[in-house]
């Protein structure tokens, strides 16, 4: 009797700590990582050594950059369970980003920590795929004199193919595209979308014609057919950006960013001002000083702080 008196006494405090990591999720979800960080050590005052609640605080600390903060709690789990493939991924994830913000001196006594997290995950867990990708992208920017090679990418991406062909197709493309196969990148981005078809994959894809193979023609219509097939209004967006930040089918762009801006919501993504921000572009790329500082305004007055509105200004003002 009163082993069930405790039991019913106890599973109010389990259900309550439950709904808070449910809010976390949430509360991730909403971008709201000041809260999740708040909740999930309010609740680790209770349940210390709760192994998710710690790592999904590592994942607050990761998602506002507190990258010390957040490789403390990965280590820390690590430690205490080294045979689990996401602590190590997770950790090595986090002293990368670390290395982004330091000299190339000092980040060059952090890579072989680096490299040794990643492939102890991908030892852990053959079917890993994030930590793949981590490889590919490590080995491809890594110099050749630090022991990142187009051979080693080549490696953990054909093994992405074997677990995933989409992302074998893609992490390929990502290796040509770096290494200067810009056609070999463009076939395997089209099979990606042939067999995936995934928004991510349509991106990987316009992201190559606009940044690498400077073709924004080509991008616009790749997100056209992405458009086609997901009905995204973020898409649309995307289209005006193309079309204002490489002065072509200008006419094309203004509608698009004039749809979006009607079918506007808080889950597209990208807040109105900058959307008037590529308005007044295209309308200085026709030369029409009164339409583009009118939309330029616009875009200054929603998001004041941000100094690209406020050079573009000038460039218009100088029409």
């Amino acid at each position: 009797m009163n082993r069930i008196v405790f039991f019913f006494l106890l599973f109010p405090f389990i259900l309550i700590g439950q709904n808070a990591l449910d809010d976390v999720e949430t509360l991730f979800k909403q971008k709201k990582f000041v809260k999740a960080e708040n909740t999930i050590n309010a609740y680790l005052q209770e349940y210390p050594s709760d192994k998710k609640a710690r790592e999904l605080l590592g994942d607050t600390y990761g998602h506002q950059k507190k990258w010390d903060e957040a490789i403390e709690v990965y280590k820390s789990l690590r430690g205490e369970d080294p045979n689990n493939a996401e602590y190590h991924y997770k950790y090595g994830g986090s002293l990368g980003m670390k290395v982004l913000g330091m000299s190339k001196l000092r980040a060059i006594g952090y890579i072989g920590d680096i490299r040794k997290e990643f492939e102890t995950a991908a030892k852990l867990d053959p079917k890993h795929i994030d930590t793949r990708w981590a490889l590919v992208e490590f080995n491809v920017s890594l110099p050749a004199i630090l022991g990142g090679t187009e051979k080693k990418a080549l490696k953990y991406a054909k093994q992405l193919e074997n677990i995933s062909q989409v992302d074998g197709y893609l992490a390929l493309g990502y290796v040509a595209e770096y290494h200067d196969r810009p056609e070999d990148a463009e076939e395997l981005y089209l099979k990606a979308i042939n067999i995936g078809g995934s928004i991510t994959c349509y991106q990987k894809l316009t992201d190559f014609y606009e940044k690498t193979a400077r073709k924004p023609g080509k991008a616009i219509a790749n997100i056209e057919k992405a458009q086609i097939k997901h009905k995204r209004n973020g898409l649309h967006y995307q289209i005006g950006k193309v079309a204002a930040e490489y002065n072509v089918q200008l006419n094309k762009g203004e509608h698009c960013l004039k749809v979006y801006l009607e079918n506007h919501t808080a889950v597209d993504g990208v807040p109105k001002p900058w959307v008037y921000y590529r308005l007044a572009q295209i309308y200085k790329h026709r030369s029409n000083k009164v339409e583009a500082t009118k939309w330029i305004d616009k875009a200054i007055s929603g998001l004041p702080k941000i100094k690209v509105f406020k050079k573009e200004k000038k460039k218009i003002l100088a029409l």
